[in-house]
């Protein structure tokens, strides 16, 4: 029996290594940003729909080098505010569509390590004024690191930049629109299903003009408003690159603008305002505010980390008891709960990183089939287990043929799935048919 021990957790460890692997793999928040440029003679426009969960946008300005703006809600290490987009006082401006990125064989040999992707990127605008500097600067460092993302890089004459994690296209169209999707990995862009991009192209197909106006319509046509919250573009921006204007629309309101003349800022000094301040009350704002998830709310997304560490245990336990007891009345039992146990420890991880889940219909369909979307029917299979778990639990407690750590692990675990269909119910997850 103790051989059996032996080999049966030399197996466990294998499985826990997979499980983190494809857990890491599920962790990969992809937001359907778009953006766009249009030039006509001397003038260039950029747009972008910063479309996110992230609930606190700011717009800064920062003096040091070349004098920028830039806007940004995540933190993506330490506590420095990432830049989304941004723009110089030479007229070049960026921003970043989270997309999937293919992976390829290209050797950085020799390249600067991006220590901080906050600084490598406001580094950029404070000391480049066309893309061709940008090109030159990019060069010199592994951008590989920067998975996930492509970046748009336009300056005032009208020339643009595509920023891939091995690719770098430099572009001079009179118009151009771009979506979570890598423009080298794109033999017909007709075929690209993304309706933000339909929208954009389909609008820029018999027209061009740099108006506010006109852009400001561009902009409303590739916006996004999820049925299931009403999420979706948290900030839209307007850049006027030529006269250093930034026009702001907040939460797909494009009744109400807001606008900044950069030059007239940085003569201030380094400064930043919280952009929800800036605008009138937004009725569908205040209910992405209200939606409680692990974005928001730290008691719901430390419940969320302890009931993964709780499944992870339950699975070795009731597995590793169900082979030293196989004979026990109800063991059987214990095979169902680690197996369940796995399951949910895997789900717990995706709803702790996939911020997806909570916005998108159910049962949630990631962007490429994997083991998530299979994943996001375990709240009915948990539903339709939770009656059945319950009733054997309490005959466990009354015979007490479990001993006493097994039946309370037991109980534990069925109090927590208890708060989880609460959550699920909470979170929409059963509504199939409302969404």
């Amino acid at each position: 029996m103790e051989i059996k021990l032996m080999k049966l957790m030399r197996k466990m460890k294998y499985i826990l290594a997979i499980l983190t692997v494809l857990l890491m793999l599920t962790s990969l928040n992809v937001h359907s940003c778009s953006t766009y440029k249009i030039t006509v003679g001397d003038k260039t426009i950029y747009g972008m729909n910063y479309d996110t969960w992230f609930s606190q946008p700011r717009i800064w300005f920062e003096t040091q080098g070349y004098g920028a703006v830039f806007t940004g809600a995540n933190y993506q290490g330490g506590n420095d505010l990432t830049p989304q987009s941004g723009m110089n006082e030479y007229g070049l401006s960026f921003g970043t569509l989270a997309t999937p990125t293919p992976n390829k064989v290209k050797s950085f040999d020799n390249k600067k390590t991006i220590q901080s992707r906050s600084n490598y990127l406001k580094d950029i605008l404070h000391s480049c004024k066309s893309v061709e500097e940008v090109k030159t600067f990019i060069e010199e460092y592994d951008h590989s690191t920067l998975s996930n993302d492509v970046f748009i890089y336009t300056d005032k004459t009208g020339k643009y930049l595509i920023v891939e994690p091995y690719e770098l296209i430099l572009g001079s169209d009179d118009k151009y629109v771009l979506a979570n999707f890598c423009p080298s990995t794109i033999s017909d862009f007709s075929s690209i299903k993304q309706q933000r991009y339909v929208n954009g192209a389909a609008f820029l197909k018999n027209k061009i003009d740099t108006s506010l106006a006109f852009c400001t319509a561009l902009s409303d046509t590739m916006h996004v408003c999820r049925n299931k919250i009403g999420d979706g573009t948290l900030l839209t921006s307007i850049w006027d690159l030529r006269d250093g204007i930034v026009h702001l629309y907040f939460y797909h309101d494009y009744k109400h603008s807001i606008q900044f003349n950069l030059k007239k800022e940085l003569s201030k000094g380094n400064h930043s305002y919280e952009i929800a301040s800036l605008f009138p009350a937004n009725s569908e704002y205040q209910k992405l505010i209200d939606f409680q998830t692990p974005l928001n709310n730290n008691i719901i997304d430390l419940f969320l980390r302890i009931s993964l560490a709780l499944f992870v245990f339950s699975f070795f336990y009731f597995l590793i008891s169900y082979f030293r007891n196989s004979e026990t009345e109800f063991s059987n039992y214990k095979l169902l709960l680690a197996i369940l146990s796995i399951c949910l420890a895997y789900y717990m991880f995706a709803l702790a990183t996939e911020m997806g889940i909570y916005f998108f219909p159910s049962p949630y369909k990631n962007y490429k089939f994997g083991l998530i979307d299979i994943a996001s029917y375990l709240p009915f299979l948990l539903s339709l287990l939770i009656i059945p778990l319950l009733i054997i639990n309490l005959r466990i407690l009354k015979s007490k043929t479990w001993k006493t750590f097994s039946s309370l692990l037991f109980t534990v675990n069925n109090i927590t799935y208890l708060i989880l269909i609460t959550l699920f119910t909470y979170w929409g997850f059963y509504n199939i048919l409302n969404q």
